[in-house]
């Protein structure tokens, strides 16, 4: 039984050293928001950039803050969809589809919530 167990760990043992992609193994560049005068469309592009050593892809969540710094809508996508974005690539995105302007947005942060390979 213990030999059981003491082979069961060293074969896990690889894999726990080898541990996932993490929220900070991405990184959002080139990140800008642009509105139509009178229009409510808004365009919300920038890259979403792998620093993981793995394939893997990201959520990311995009909020349009008042002059306060309150939030007034967040909205979560997945750029690269249910594809893996491989190592040291990148994917495009435009967020701005899933948001309506309105006149009181001033400032708007984006960032990684969630990692997973599909």
């Amino acid at each position: 039984m213990k030999t059981l167990l003491a082979s069961a760990l060293l074969l896990a043992a690889p894999l726990a050293a080898h541990a996932g992609c993490a929220a900070t193994d991405f990184a959002i560049q080139d990140f800008k928001v642009a509105s139509s005068a009178g229009s409510p469309r808004m365009s919300m592009k920038g890259q979403l950039v792998n620093h993981c050593a793995e394939p893997a892809a990201a959520q990311i969540q995009v909020e349009a803050k008042d002059a306060s710094g309150n939030v007034l809508v967040a909205k979560k996508g997945w750029p690269a969809g249910t594809a893996n974005i491989a190592p040291g690539q990148s994917v495009d995105f435009d967020m701005g589809r899933l948001f309506r302007y309105q006149s009181d947005m001033q400032t708007y942060t984006v960032s990684v919530v969630d990692v997973r390979s599909w």
